[in-house]
């Protein structure tokens, strides 16, 4: 089941996020437009394609919001949120002043998966529109709490060796650990509130309150 859940969320999660990150590289190494000396350009190009194989990402956020999370009337998801919440109770039973905040944004995270999971499971049968509305939202947010959650057992692990000779390397699984939970868990009652914002005000949307003319 947890295959199933994590399908997916590993297909559309990942690659929008090497977009992304492509993306934020031509930043880095810009200029005038796509600048081709470093390479960036080509790595946002092969990274682009990555997000319609096997499905586009959005049909794969409307298979996770629909058959997957009727896998048990969503008990994968609660199996999930189980797992980490105990990696959320072996931090704090280290005490670790280091890693306690990565455990309380997983923390918070998780009543924002919790929220957004049921509404959906409780929309999906008679209110499709809003549930389909909120399927991007809704695999991010999972993608997020699943990437935070790998980082936190990552930097747990990385606690016990503080001291070893590749001490620096250590330190950084735990930098990384807090970066992600502050820079991106801590946007999950954002993401949270968009899934359960609805299909209302969208399907209301007209082509020419847009700018169209048809």
């Amino acid at each position: 089941m947890r295959e199933e859940l994590f399908t997916p969320i590993a297909k559309a999660w990942s690659t929008d996020a090497g977009v992304e990150v492509a993306s934020i590289a031509l930043q880095v190494h810009g200029g005038m437009g796509f600048i081709e000396e470093t390479g960036a350009a080509q790595h946002y190009r092969d990274a682009r394609i990555a997000p319609i194989y096997e499905g586009t990402n959005g049909i794969q956020a409307i298979d996770l919001a629909g058959r997957k999370l009727a896998l048990g009337n969503g008990q994968a998801v609660r199996e999930l949120v189980d797992d980490i919440l105990r990696t959320c109770a072996e931090i704090e039973r280290t005490g670790n002043e280091w890693l306690l905040p990565v455990a309380a944004r997983l923390r918070g995270s998780i009543a924002a998966v919790r929220d957004a999971t049921g509404w959906l499971i409780e929309r999906r049968g008679h209110a499709q529109p809003d549930a389909l509305a909120g399927a991007t939202a809704y695999l991010k947010l999972l993608g997020d709490v699943a990437g935070g959650w790998m980082l936190a057992k990552g930097a747990l692990i990385a606690a016990n060796h503080l001291g070893d000779d590749d001490d620096k390397w250590w330190r950084t699984r735990i930098g990384l650990a807090r970066l992600f939970a502050e820079s991106v868990l801590a946007g999950a009652p954002a993401l949270a509130a968009g899934v359960m914002m609805g299909a209302n005000d969208l399907s209301a949307t007209t082509p020419q309150a847009l700018g169209s003319s048809a």
